[in-house]
């Protein structure tokens, strides 16, 4: 029995002749304020895809969303809301700049609540971070609109959604921040990877800085800055990816359509992010279970479908942050996504059996 994995990174011939051709110049990094040859390609590459005027390479998606709280002066006395349902490098970069994470609820479609951000603000809120979980962009606009009436700055944590729509924009489409992720089983990889875009050219100008250790002219610090640069064999690797980004995303969409043919027929089980005015790459097929999640996990598994659960926890209530006082109050939605959620394999790399084995095995296993 061959084990469908939920996520596997895509690779090719030419990602293969990418790196070599890096290997082959010796130029391995680049330490200049603007970057290498290969990051500069893959810049303009996400430039055009994302529909920026600007597109900063970096080494991981965490990376990205430390340089935009760092560049935007998010610093200690400050406070960024941040969704509880996430990854925790939403919430880690958030005490890496310094400054305090509060956390919001999410709704059905596991993203952010707007009117949760809302009643979260206070006069030391300096930043919001809407994350588009699983691939399917957050309420954006909604989001934004609260922000401009504080005067916060919005950082898209956008590391599942390349490629993703919202009202027509490219996910990561902003004068303010968007921020994505090249981990291995991302949309597309470098291995590790991210990329921060924007509009404005004086957020772009301290981005680059940050990364780069705040220099600009050989050894200038002028801010704090970290090495946070994008080495050239990923930024090779990266561009040849981008230009399979579409051929990606129109492979798990039509997984996706094949899943949802069945979901939509099992009793106890639902699809959430769903919606009109957006797009989703499913980056991760999930669907909500009333009951039994983690035996029909443990099923699925054992029948070669690698399902698995993104996440089983609310950021809020790890560890680490349970010791920092964030575990009350209780955040109703969160928790129950928390509960509730399975993502089933839905990647280019499930072929047309693939996907049907999922789909049967799922429905015997919600069936029971």
């Amino acid at each position: 029995m061959k084990f469908i994995p939920i996520n596997i990174p895509i690779l090719g011939r030419e990602e293969k002749e990418a790196v070599m051709a890096v290997l082959e110049s010796g130029l391995l990094t680049n330490a200049s304020y603007e970057g290498g040859r290969y990051v500069k390609e893959f810049e303009a590459k996400v430039r055009s895809a994302v529909g920026t005027k600007h597109a900063i390479a970096v080494n991981s998606g965490t990376a990205a969303l430390h340089t935009a709280l760092v560049a935007y002066g998010v610093g200690p006395g400050d406070e960024v809301i941040v969704p509880a349902f996430t990854f925790e490098a939403t919430a880690n970069v958030v005490l890496a700049a310094g400054a305090k994470p509060v956390f919001a609820d999410v709704g059905e479609d596991y993203n952010v609540d707007p009117s949760d951000v809302k009643r979260k603000v206070t006069r030391k809120t300096k930043a919001v971070i809407p994350v588009d979980v699983y691939g399917y962009p957050a309420d954006l606009d909604e989001v934004r609109e609260v922000a401009d009436r504080h005067s916060i700055k919005v950082i898209e944590d956008a590391a599942e959604s390349l490629g993703a729509e919202y009202r027509g924009r490219p996910a990561g489409k902003t004068d303010h921040a968007g921020c994505f992720s090249l981990y291995a089983t991302k949309v597309i990889t470098s291995g590790e990877g991210g990329a921060i875009t924007t509009d404005d050219d004086e957020f772009a100008d301290a981005a680059r800085l940050v990364r780069n250790h705040g220099m600009r002219e050989g050894y200038d610090t002028s801010v704090l800055g970290f090495n946070y640069r994008m080495p050239e064999m990923a930024a090779a690797v990266a561009s040849v990816q981008m230009d399979r980004l579409r051929g990606y995303v129109e492979a798990r969409t039509r997984n996706a359509r094949v899943l949802t043919e069945t979901v939509s027929k099992v009793p106890g089980a639902e699809l959430t992010q769903v919606g009109s005015d957006r797009t989703h790459v499913w980056y991760l097929y999930t669907v909500a279970l009333a009951r039994r999640r983690d035996e029909v996990m443990k099923r699925l598994r054992e029948k070669g479908v690698g399902a698995a659960v993104y996440w089983a926890t609310p950021v809020n209530r790890m560890p680490l942050y349970a010791r920092l006082g964030h575990s009350k109050p209780r955040l109703p939605g969160a928790e129950r996504a928390a509960r509730s959620v399975l993502s089933l394999p839905v990647h280019p790399g499930v072929d047309e059996a693939g996907i049907a084995v999922v789909a049967r095995e799922f429905e015997k296993a919600v069936r029971g």
